[in-house]
């Protein structure tokens, strides 16, 4: 991508693009009788990471930014558990499901690396003060 996009520069928000891909067409591709159950959870959890990432990004006090990175974090895994459960039904491959938790792996420890910086930069603490913060 050329320039700065905001979040979407972001590699792990592009790499969050791919499993969101992956998700849909994953669920695209489950019985009927999924529709409502394992096709509408991977869709919302995968989203979700997208969503998340976005959100944070978008706020200022650093605390409300890791608040939704953290909760981008938990639909990440709750992704690759929808996999999980998709590989053991017999719905996906040991292939697919595997390139997702390297996908899964290079998608977090980026998140993590982002968090971190975050911690380090404070924005908004002098702002707001961090009286609800133990250093």
């Amino acid at each position: 991508m050329s320039g700065d996009r905001g979040f979407e520069s972001l590699e792990f928000y592009q790499d969050s693009l791919k499993l969101l891909k992956a998700a849909y067409k994953l669920a695209d591709n489950l019985p009927n009788h999924e529709r409502y159950n394992l096709s509408d959870q991977i869709r919302r959890a995968s989203c979700s990471i997208l969503l998340n990432i976005s959100e944070g990004y978008g706020r200022y006090h650093y605390l409300e930014r890791l608040r939704f990175l953290y909760i981008a974090r938990g639909s990440l895994a709750e992704t690759l558990s929808a996999f999980i459960i998709a590989e053991n039904l017999g719905y996906c491959n040991d292939e697919q499901l595997n390139w997702v938790r390297k996908l899964k792996e290079k998608i977090e420890q980026n998140l993590n690396g982002y968090c971190r910086f975050i911690k380090s930069q404070q924005q908004g603490k002098n702002e707001y003060g961090n009286k609800y913060v133990k250093n």
